[in-house]
């Protein structure tokens, strides 16, 4: 079986309240995780914040659950890369070089900043 990898991320609000993901990409390509951990860090704001609906990643904000809050705001943070041998999750079949390469894209077009409160019609209630 080839290997996977683990792209752990969060949402942290102002009020440091976190809510955990995760998507698991193939690695047919066998890259490293410190060639992945480099690439998504140049790639992301700061070195760990981006817009996950630009990446096609599942959008993990708590004001999908709860209330909209002062403290919302609309990055995710990444947190880690790791290597896995679980099946990959990613809805669209990417490898993790190709995911990669969409941060980078991304990156370069920059990343659409949003105030959650124009998306209130997103909230749950």
């Amino acid at each position: 079986m080839a290997t996977t990898m683990k792209f752990n991320y969060l949402y942290r609000d102002a009020g440091n309240y976190k809510k955990w993901g995760e998507v698991i990409f193939r690695n047919s390509e066998e890259m490293s995780i410190e060639e992945v951990s480099t690439r998504l860090a140049k790639g992301f704001d700061s070195g760990s914040l981006f817009i996950a609906g630009q990446i096609d990643i599942p959008e993990v904000f708590l004001y999908l659950e709860w209330d909209l809050s002062v403290d919302d705001h609309c990055f995710h943070e990444f947190y880690s890369i790791e290597q896995s041998v679980e099946l990959p999750t990613d809805t669209r079949g990417r490898s993790i070089r190709i995911f990669v390469e969409e941060v980078e894209f991304e990156s370069k077009r920059g990343w659409h900043v949003f105030d959650p409160f124009d998306r209130t019609q997103l909230v749950k209630r």
